[in-house]
C-alpha cells in the first residue's frame, strides 16, 4: 500500500495546513474502501491494479481541489460586475484616446502608421493602468464579508418575484452601460466647455458657440441619468415612476440631437491650416450622421418603456 501513502501524501502537500490531516484520513480510507471492493471481486490486488484506481481518482492537485477548493480573487458574485466594468472601461478609454490622437493628428498631420501607432500605444499604456486599478479594487471589495451568503442562508422560496416583477427586472448589464455611458459624457462634455481661449488657440477644429450653448442645456440631463441609473441600482425592478423619468430623459437626448444635427454647422474649421486629406464638409456631415445614428437608441428606449407603461 506504499502507493497509497504516496499519493495521499502528494495530495495533502496541496492542501492547506490546517486541513492536511483530517482531508488525508478521509481520502486514505475512501481509497482503500475503494480497494477492498474491487479485492473481493478479483481478488488480491497488485500494485499496477492499485495504480489503476489511483490513476482513475486523478491528478493529487485535482483531487485536493475538489476537497478545497482556492478562493478566487475575485468574488463569483462580483464576476459579472467586473467583466461589464472593464469592458466599458476599456472601451470608453478607446474612444478617448482615439478623439486625442485624431485631434493631434489633425492639427500636426504626421503620416497614418505614427497615427495608429499613437492609438495603440496610448491606448495599451491607459488600458493597462486601468485594468491593474480595477481589478486591484474588485479584489478589496470581494474579501470583504459577501451579504449574499447571508441572504443565501435565509431566503424563502414564498419570497421569490412573481412572474409578472420578473419581467419588469432590471439587467445589471444594462443599470452599469447606462451609468458609465452617462458619467463619460458628462466628463467629456464638461472637459469640452470648460477649455480656457489659450487652450483653444491653434485648434484647426472645435465646437461652434451654437453647438456648445445646446451641449451646456443638456448637461442637468446626463445628471438626471446618473442618478437614475443609481435608482436602478438600488431598486432593481421598473417601476411606474421610473419608467415616466427614463422616458422623459431620453425624449431629452432625442430632441437635443436631433436639434445640433438640423441645426448646423456643428464644428468649427480653420481650413487654412486645415490638412486636404479629408474635406471639412465631409467631417460636418459625419458629425450630423453619428448624431443622427446615436439618437436612435435613446428612441427605442422611449418606445421599449411605453409599451411597458400600458402592459402593466
Amino acid at each position: 500500500m506504499d502507493l497509497v501513502k504516496r499519493y495521499v501524501a502528494a495530495v495533502q502537500r496541496e492542501l492547506p495546513d490546517n486541513k492536511r490531516e483530517e482531508i488525508g484520513r478521509e481520502l486514505e480510507a475512501n481509497i482503500m474502501d475503494q480497494l477492498d471492493a474491487q479485492a473481493e471481486q478479483n481478488g488480491p490486488l497488485t500494485d499496477s491494479a492499485i495504480a489503476l484506481v489511483l490513476k482513475a481518482m486523478g491528478h493529487p492537485s485535482q483531487v485536493a481541489q475538489q476537497f478545497a477548493p482556492i478562493a478566487p480573487l475575485i468574488a463569483s458574485a462580483n464576476i459579472q460586475i467586473y467583466r461589464y466594468t472593464l469592458y466599458m472601461v476599456l472601451g470608453i478609454l478607446l474612444v478617448l484616446q482615439v478623439f486625442d490622437s485624431t485631434a493631434n493628428w489633425l492639427q500636426h498631420d504626421f503620416g497614418l502608421l505614427l497615427f495608429l501607432k499613437s492609438i495603440l500605444s496610448g491606448f495599451i499604456n491607459n488600458a493597462c493602468f486601468a485594468f491593474t486599478a480595477i481589478t486591484l479594487s474588485f479584489i478589496v471589495i470581494s474579501r470583504a464579508k459577501p451579504q449574499y451568503l447571508q441572504q443565501a442562508k435565509e431566503w424563502q422560496v414564498e419570497q421569490l418575484p412573481s412572474l409578472q416583477a420578473s419581467k419588469q427586472h432590471i439587467s445589471l448589464q444594462d443599470i452599469v452601460t447606462d451609468l458609465i455611458t452617462d458619467t463619460f459624457l458628462l466628463a467629456v462634455i464638461s472637459y469640452l466647455l470648460l477649455l480656457s481661449p489659450d487652450d483653444l488657440a491653434g485648434k484647426t477644429v472645435w465646437l461652434t458657440a451654437h453647438t456648445q450653448q445646446v451641449l451646456l442645456m443638456g448637461l442637468p440631463l446626463l445628471v438626471v441619468g446618473i442618478l437614475l441609473s443609481l435608482w436602478q441600482l438600488s431598486a432593481r425592478q421598473w417601476n411606474k415612476g421610473m419608467q415616466l423619468l427614463n422616458i422623459v430623459l431620453n425624449i431629452g437626448f432625442v430632441v437635443i440631437m436631433l436639434y445640433l444635427a438640423f441645426n448646423g454647422p456643428l464644428l468649427q474649421i480653420d481650413q487654412q491650416n486645415w490638412p486636404n486629406i479629408y474635406g471639412w464638409e465631409r467631417l460636418q456631415h459625419a458629425a450630423i450622421w453619428a448624431l443622427l445614428i446615436g439618437a436612435c437608441w435613446p428612441a427605442y428606449e422611449v418606445i421599449r418603456d411605453v409599451i411597458r407603461l400600458r402592459r402593466r
